[in-house]
């Protein structure tokens, strides 16, 4: 902007207006330099194969959410695939050896809880509803102050789970007695099984939640890792079995606990309850 423009928007006397306006050096233009921050990985890099770049990695530097990348999280096109997060966390993380769809789940959430307080802050607000009367409440989720949950020597003798050298867990079923071999799931996991679940409504088919998330991590049934035998197995395994290996397994996946504490200002219940990932989350009023 010229000194006579500025003295016109200001209303002031420039007494430098007669004098010759130096042209700004390409050194001189604006220029900044997104701050960037390390984010702690749940997994610690435990759980990756040697040469992949996070393995014994503890953190993932990302940088701050800027206005060009939330042109990726509005492109309608990206929110009908479905990939905007990813396409957004994959934008932000500095080292672009890494692949978002090769992330843990729980390391990847991490990312992303952290992606939104650069952006937005670590305030969150939704609206829960009570489990005793069914009243809404407003609430307001500190992100910054959520738990992560890790994997160590500790908690798996507690379980009697043993961890093998292809970074897989072994875990003996208290009914069938059977041992079954697991592996932690990544983002592309997480893609198959939401397009598994996508594929079913689409020809009206009965969901399959449970099976197929069993049929994604199991890896072996008494050291059989045949596919037709560890569908087989998944299919008849028993409800009991069933119950345990989900609890075991939510406990040996390193992540980001997204559980909050809440008091209902109708009935004064105080519970425990899962933060959901609503379009408030990267998508704020």
């Amino acid at each position: 902007m010229s000194a006579r423009n500025n003295e016109e928007r200001l209303g002031i006397k420039n007494p430098d207006a007669d004098a010759p306006i130096e042209k700004l050096s390409e050194s001189d233009s604006f220029s900044f330099v997104t701050p960037t921050e390390f984010v702690d990985l749940p997994s610690k890099g435990k759980f990756y194969p040697e040469g992949h770049p996070l393995n014994g990695a503890e953190s993932v530097e990302i940088r701050y959410m800027t206005a060009k990348d939330e042109d990726i999280l509005t492109s309608q096109t990206l929110l009908k695939k479905g990939i905007a997060i990813e396409r957004l966390l994959q934008n932000i993380i500095v080292d672009k050896s890494i692949r978002i769809d090769e992330l843990l789940v729980g390391d990847k959430n991490a990312l992303i809880v952290a992606t939104r307080i650069t952006g937005y802050g670590e305030d969150y607000d939704i609206n829960i509803t009570c489990p005793v009367c069914n009243a809404s409440n407003p609430h307001t989720v500190n992100l910054s102050e959520l738990k992560t949950s890790y994997v160590d020597d500790d908690l798996l003798t507690e379980f009697n789970i043993d961890k093998t050298d292809n970074n897989t867990f072994v875990i003996t079923l208290p009914k069938s007695k059977v041992n079954v071999e697991v592996r932690l799931l990544n983002g592309r996991d997480e893609r198959q099984l939401m397009v598994k679940s996508e594929q079913r409504k689409k020809h009206k088919l009965l969901e399959a939640v449970l099976t197929d998330q069993f049929k994604s991590f199991i890896v072996s049934v008494n050291g059989n890792d045949q596919e037709k035998t560890v569908s087989s197995f998944i299919d008849n395994m028993p409800a009991y079995d069933s119950r345990y290996l989900r609890n075991i397994y939510t406990n040996i996946t390193p992540n980001i606990e997204m559980q909050e504490y809440f008091s209902c200002l109708e009935c004064g219940n105080t519970t425990e309850v899962d933060v959901p990932f609503t379009v408030q989350f990267f998508w704020p009023k």
